[in-house]
């Protein structure tokens, strides 16, 4: 994007992501390809039904000054740990922008909730660090299903579902803010 820096938006959505990356595995990558210390946030959606990951991540990087080269490097990206044909798109995120914004956004969120396991939640880094998320303000509500592994049936679906409809009403204010 031409005025990414003038703009002052520093989070951005990889899209097309492969289904079976991990959290890690995305660290991992950024860090491999020269980012290690300048992002302060990712979030990875997991599918709670599939154990996978919904395809798309939200990044958001320190500063402005940081965007062009990390679209460059990522927009079109196909040079995954693992083997897949997919390659990645780089959005804006919308309506969420910068650090500050997504711990609010996350922070009171059912994903944050104590049953729902660490390597499915957000994640702050410092310097490179992971680094703790701040306390809820009110009490996250509980997940609809706590069985992770193993859970099956309604309430899983339907967990998984509303997990789906956040993430598509979230791509589509990515894809209005990028337009």
């Amino acid at each position: 994007p031409a005025d990414d820096e003038a703009s002052g938006r520093t989070t951005v959505m990889l899209r097309n992501l492969p289904n079976n990356y991990t959290r890690e595995m995305l660290f991992a990558l950024l860090d491999g390809e020269g980012f290690c210390g300048q992002y302060d946030f990712i979030y990875l959606p997991i599918d709670f039904k599939t154990q996978a990951c919904l395809g798309y991540a939200f990044v958001n990087l320190v500063s402005p000054e940081v965007v062009p080269k990390f679209w460059a490097t990522f927009d079109g990206f196909s040079g995954w740990v693992i083997p897949s044909r997919k390659v990645c798109g780089v959005t804006w995120s919308g309506p969420h922008q910068g650090r500050e914004a997504h711990v609010e956004r996350y922070r009171n969120s059912p994903v944050m909730h104590p049953s729902v396991p660490d390597h499915y939640k957000p994640v702050l880094f410092e310097h490179g660090k992971i680094a703790e998320f701040p306390q809820a303000t009110k009490t996250p509500r509980a997940p609809r299903t706590r069985n992770y592994a193993g859970a099956s049936g309604s309430s899983r679906a339907h967990w998984s579902a509303q997990i789906a409809h956040r993430a598509a009403a979230a791509a589509s204010g990515a894809a209005s803010a990028a337009a």
